[in-house]
């Protein structure tokens, strides 16, 4: 028995043209140009639905960091050579216009939406992912861990963030090689 009603949610090729829009607008406007109103001008979807699916900013935000691609990092259980290749697909995605723009789109829309603030961390958090799971087999404790993970990424946010730089790989497959060589010496 089907009941009677709006859909709770987008048809698929609704979302894709209305979400496909807001990533471009976002990587070519910033996050304040993701209103109903801006992406219903943008992809002709009626302002209602655009509005009844993503009625803010943040939602549409969410949405995208939610559909956002993961790379799947295969491991091959040697320590060096999985960090070396998780830092080269990081750097590459950091250097990449879609995870750039949408990193320094989502930062500069948590300074005017605190909101903003967990959709930025969930993102970064999808970003270290890969160097968590590859740092994981060495049986770091959780802060020791964290620490790597700081060593590695921050350099690289820097250069990406606030250097409007590409990240500097090789800088971080030093890191990678000096926290290594650290864990063999301790």
């Amino acid at each position: 028995m089907t009941q009677p009603g709006r859909p709770a949610g987008p048809t698929s090729d609704t979302e894709a043209v209305v979400l496909t829009a807001a990533l471009d607008l976002l990587l070519t406007e910033g996050a304040a140009a993701l209103s109903a109103q801006r992406l219903h001008s943008v992809t002709g979807v009626s302002r209602s639905t655009v509005y009844r699916h993503w009625p803010t900013p943040h939602a549409v935000l969410a949405a995208l960091v939610r559909i956002a691609p993961r790379p799947s990092t295969v491991l091959t259980g040697g320590a060096r050579a999985d960090l070396h290749a998780v830092v080269d697909a990081l750097c590459d995605r950091l250097r990449d216009k879609p995870v750039s723009g949408f990193l320094h789109a989502i930062v500069a829309a948590a300074t005017w939406d605190p909101a903003m603030g967990e959709l930025r961390r969930r993102y970064v958090d999808d970003l270290l992912e890969p160097l968590r799971s590859a740092l994981a087999p060495l049986g770091l404790a959780e802060s020791e861990r964290e620490d790597a993970v700081s060593s590695i990424i921050s350099p690289l946010l820097l250069d990406t963030l606030l250097l409007d730089r590409p990240p500097e790989r090789a800088r971080a497959h030093r890191t990678v090689d000096r926290i290594l060589d650290g864990e063999a010496s301790a």
